[in-house]
């Protein structure tokens, strides 16, 4: 099946500008995680987190109240938001971890939320759906591991596609696989989704698709330059991106469709992972058009093959040069 017929974009006409557009997203990510932060969930930043079913719609600032009043350790830092479809009427409070110096346990916690949730009569009746506790040193030790994980499969990335092409396409590669994941990190922070396991799972993931993309169009690259010695380097990419367009669409438009479903359907607890998909999906094909295919412009600028023109008009002055008349075309 085949999307596009003799396409003939030329992509890199608008490489500079794509890295312009990437620039100012992420910045502007770096703003807001500067100024607001990102929400760390309980895996990493320690602490707990119950899920309370109530009889009647939850009112935030209620429960909210209720942990100011009721709640021994305070309810000041706590978190409390909606959860789940709004015709369960749920709602999560999340407290970060308690000091070392109170000796509290996790546990304890929970029992102490749920006390000061029966103290405040004007919530009505509910029930405690679920729980979460995670200690500070377990969140540490998962933050810990998501990072060298991550820093561990760029350095394979790089490794592999060196040693399957060139440093400059494994370059490419790399830049393309971080400004996706400061890209996604950037909407992460716009819609305050929190960093859970299921997210740092989703991440690694889009780092895996965008680099599968990537490297289909740089083997069509390494392909044409075979077979088309005589054209520049610009020429050549955009031949190879036309060239694996109706592929990439096709897999980045099943991927992401089914990436959509999970977010409408998937529940609360998926909800981050699937926009954290479908944020990388996008920008992961979004990269390997533009932002990988420009890396390797600028890293071979100063080694561009010549085009067919500019080889020709050398030989003939070399012809010349010695003495020789180039020949005259035959008349039909």
């Amino acid at each position: 099946m085949r999307l596009f017929k003799n396409a003939n974009y030329n992509f890199l006409r608008w490489r500079w500008h794509a890295v312009a557009l990437s620039w100012v997203v992420i910045m502007a990510g770096v703003a807001m995680i500067w100024t607001k932060g990102l929400p760390m969930g309980i895996e990493f930043g320690g602490g707990t987190a119950v899920v309370a079913k109530f009889d009647r719609d939850p009112s935030i600032e209620g429960i909210r109240d209720a942990l100011n009043r009721h709640y021994q350790y305070g309810g000041q830092d706590a978190t409390v938001q909606s959860y789940g479809d709004p015709t369960a009427k749920q709602a999560m409070i999340r407290v970060p971890k308690v000091g070392a110096e109170k000796g509290a346990d996790l546990a304890t916690i929970s029992g102490a939320i749920e006390d000061a949730l029966r103290k405040e009569p004007s919530l009505g009746q509910f029930s405690i759906e679920g729980r979460q506790i995670v200690g500070p040193s377990v969140g540490e030790e998962l933050a810990r591991k998501g990072f060298w994980a991550f820093v561990l499969s760029l350095a394979g990335i790089l490794a592999y596609i060196t040693f399957r092409f060139q440093l400059s396409f494994a370059v490419g590669a790399v830049v393309a696989t971080l400004h996706d994941i400061l890209v996604t990190l950037a909407f992460l922070a716009f819609f305050q989704y929190d960093m859970t396991l299921n997210v740092i799972a989703a991440i690694l993931t889009v780092t895996g698709y965008s680099t599968n993309d990537t490297i289909v169009i740089f083997d069509r690259v390494r392909e044409n330059l075979r077979s088309h010695r005589r054209e520049s380097m610009n020429d050549v990419i955009n031949k190879s991106i036309n060239q694996t367009l109706g592929r990439t669409v096709l897999t980045a438009g099943a991927t992401l469709l089914t990436a959509i479903a999970l977010y409408v359907f998937g529940g609360e607890v998926l909800r981050g992972f699937s926009f954290t998909m479908i944020v990388g999906i996008i920008t992961g094909t979004y990269s390997s058009v533009f932002v990988a295919a420009a890396i390797v412009t600028f890293w071979n600028r100063k080694q561009m093959r010549p085009s067919a023109a500019a080889t020709t008009a050398p030989t003939e002055a070399a012809g010349q040069k010695q003495g020789r008349k180039p020949r005259r075309a035959r008349a039909s």
